[in-house]
């Protein structure tokens, strides 16, 4: 059985930074694409960020390119997400995602973590 947990969510204002992390209870951790997505309210999930098994590739969805950053640590089943720059259109509930590609999510998902962009 796979999960994953994020955390690292919170308020900040516009201009900050917060850091996501998604640690994933799963031995298949380190041969897969893990990737970031975010829902807003009223809003379908969208993509935001993956990286590859290698740690060596990654995409970005174009509204948070130069601005966000995906890593990923294979010896502890933990990805990231530094968000730098933050505007309140980045305000979401962000999830994890394993297994998918550079733009389509796997089945897997966490249960998300809130990030609230807010003067």
């Amino acid at each position: 059985q796979v999960q994953l947990e994020e955390s690292g969510g919170g308020v900040v204002k516009p201009g900050g930074s917060l850091r996501l992390a998604c640690v994933a209870s799963a031995t298949i951790f380190s041969i897969n694409t893990m990737g970031w997505y975010r829902q807003a309210p009223g809003k379908e999930r969208e993509f935001v960020a993956a990286i590859s098994w290698t740690g060596n590739y990654a995409n970005y969805a174009d509204s948070v390119k130069g601005r966000f950053t995906i890593s990923r640590d294979n010896s502890k089943s933990m990805t990231y997400l530094q968000m730098n720059s933050l505007i309140p259109e980045d305000t979401a509930v962000y999830y994890c995602n394993l297994g998918g590609t550079f733009t389509v999510p796997g089945q897997y998902w966490g249960q998300g973590t809130q990030v609230t962009v807010s003067a």
